[in-house]
């Protein structure tokens, strides 16, 4: 292929060779994509409608909910039709459309951590300014901005990725379409280009990252200190889900991302991207809700309030029957 106007389309990685192995990989990857939408459809629908959760952090956790949706939607869904239709095509817009989006998503949900850090901050170390500082136009305009941010991004890689010419044929190794392998597809010289884009986006994640950090650190000095344990847990149920996510979307994108190419090889480069891509927002929800109290009490008052409706419904047809 001469350039890239001539690609039509992009070849995917496929997961296994056999026919049984590509069902198992459907089933897999539809269970934990149907866990991932209820888990996440059942967040946002209880903050939305329990409006003792309409405060600053239940705001932000829903708009992360929102960015796991949209992150695993993007990759999980074609790589499941792939497997089952025994193809491993993906359209050239396609796949320009599946680098935006995953790479917004990525980037979105890491500014809104760092945006998070600082809402559990100010609620900890700062009570009495909480309400000034984190009000609903001041919560809206930060989430706004982790958004436009990771709009500007992912805007920012794409255009840069897919201006190159590629001429070095079109098989992508990985499951779904990434930035590091389609350069390695381009017949131009890109060092410096990435090299600018690469120092930008890291001094935007290492900044972020030392925020959380500088942040948790004054956090847990904070809680150490509150004298009932009651007030200690509390602060801790809050603080520990967050923190945990935060380690858990950067390690995996670290080790994707920094691991070195000599131990890099198809099947491990498989395995890493499905633990940075898929695992983080499948689990995130588990995460918040397992010692979120007030968010267990919402969702355990919204599955019952459907059942109750369904009973009563169920009633009234059979005795108008």
């Amino acid at each position: 292929m001469s350039n890239s106007s001539s690609i039509t389309q992009f070849l995917l990685l496929a997961f296994a060779d056999t026919r049984e192995l590509q069902l198992l990989h459907f089933g897999l990857f539809l269970g934990i994509y149907l866990a991932a939408l209820l888990a996440d459809g059942l967040i946002i629908t209880a903050i939305a409608c329990d409006h003792r959760l309409h405060t600053p952090m239940y705001f932000f956790l829903l708009s992360l909910a929102l960015l796991d949706l949209g992150s695993i939607s993007t990759t999980v869904p074609k790589a499941m039709a792939n497997s089952l239709r025994e193809t491993r095509a993906i359209s050239y817009t396609g796949c320009v459309a599946q680098v935006f989006f995953f790479f917004f998503c990525a980037a979105a949900e890491f500014y809104l951590l760092t945006v998070m850090s600082y809402d559990r901050y100010v609620a900890i170390c700062q009570p009495l300014h909480y309400g000034t500082l984190l009000g609903s136009r001041a919560c809206v305009h930060m989430a706004a901005a982790a958004w436009g941010s990771g709009f500007l991004t992912a805007l920012l890689h794409t255009a840069s990725t897919f201006s190159l010419p590629l001429c070095q044929g079109n098989a992508v190794d990985q499951f779904f379409c990434e930035i590091p392998p389609i350069l390695k597809l381009s017949c131009a010289d890109s060092n410096l280009r990435e090299a600018g884009l690469l120092v930008v986006s890291s001094c935007l994640v290492f900044g972020c990252f030392l925020f959380i950090v500088v942040s948790y650190m004054k956090i847990f000095r904070a809680v150490l200190r509150i004298p009932s344990e009651q007030g200690r847990h509390k602060a801790f149920s809050t603080c520990l889900p967050h923190l945990a996510v935060v380690s858990l979307f950067v390690s995996t994108a670290m080790f994707a991302y920094l691991k070195p190419s000599s131990t890099s090889s198809p099947s491990l480069d498989l395995v890493v991207a499905v633990l940075y891509s898929v695992v983080p927002p499948a689990v995130n929800p588990l995460i918040y809700s397992m010692r979120n109290q007030d968010l267990k009490d919402a969702l355990w008052k919204l599955v019952t309030g459907w059942f109750s409706e369904a009973a009563e419904c169920s009633c009234s047809s059979a005795y108008d029957s």
